[in-house]
């Protein structure tokens, strides 16, 4: 919504061309002001050398293009995100398309997130789907800053199963951001990552070393060195 206010640039205008010149008023000159909207619009792009969550390749070890849209609203948000995937036999899980809403804030240096997740494989049986929620929470130490997200898996086609992580960000020298993650998914495994950014730009270039170890299979354990370009507008 536009408002608009009066200023008025000069009250009179001398003339100097003869003495005793004209003296006219000048009209007021109208300075337009925009309100700045409180609905934001964001979007995001990455290209990774391979699709990694919670320890698990999702594309076979294999590179990925990735985006995804956000509306947010006074700390509500809602959002949609698409990678290709795969990780089946015959390649006909090519996408996975996630779809997000929440509620984010800060109080100080506390920060809170509550949310809800929905996972969906367009290309396969809805039996793969799930949907979680999430609550989690940060505090920023101004050297470090940490964080921790708790996620309810609720009832789907599948069992549901909850998952946590905890996790730090640190400030290095030359602008490099260091973070890790620690992860606990029940009834399957844990794993952890470590990564090195640095942001050029309007890009940003990390490097991460991911490691997955199965609660009830060795063989089933993975790690991988995943690098990614990544750029938010």
């Amino acid at each position: 919504m536009k408002f608009t206010k009066l200023s008025l640039v000069a009250a009179l205008a001398v003339s100097t061309a003869f003495a005793g010149g004209d003296i006219e008023p000048v009209a007021p000159v109208a300075e337009p002001i925009v309100e700045e909207s409180a609905l934001e619009i964001s979007a995001n792009l990455a290209i990774t050398s391979n699709y990694v969550w919670r320890g698990w390749t999702q594309t076979s070890n294999s590179p990925a293009v990735q985006g995804g849209i956000d509306l947010g609203y006074k700390g509500f948000y809602l959002g949609t995100w698409l990678s290709n995937v795969s990780w089946t036999s015959d390649d006909s899980s090519s996408l996975e398309a996630d779809f997000y809403a929440g509620y984010a804030g800060e109080i100080g240096k506390f920060g809170y997130d509550i949310g809800y997740a929905y996972y969906s494989y367009p290309n396969v049986s809805d039996d793969y789907n799930f949907d979680e929620a999430y609550v989690g929470v940060s505090y920023d130490f101004d050297v470090v800053a940490v964080n921790a997200k708790y996620y309810f898996g609720l009832d789907t086609e599948i069992d549901g199963t909850d998952y946590w992580d905890v996790g730090f960000t640190a400030g290095l020298p030359m602008d490099v951001t260091l973070a890790a993650t620690y992860g606990d998914y029940d009834d399957f495994g844990t794993n952890y990552i470590v990564s090195l950014a640095k942001t050029f730009g309007k890009f940003e270039v990390s490097v991460a070393y991911t490691d997955y170890e199965d609660d009830t299979f060795s063989a089933l354990d993975e790690d991988h060195i995943v690098g990614t370009i990544s750029t938010s507008f």
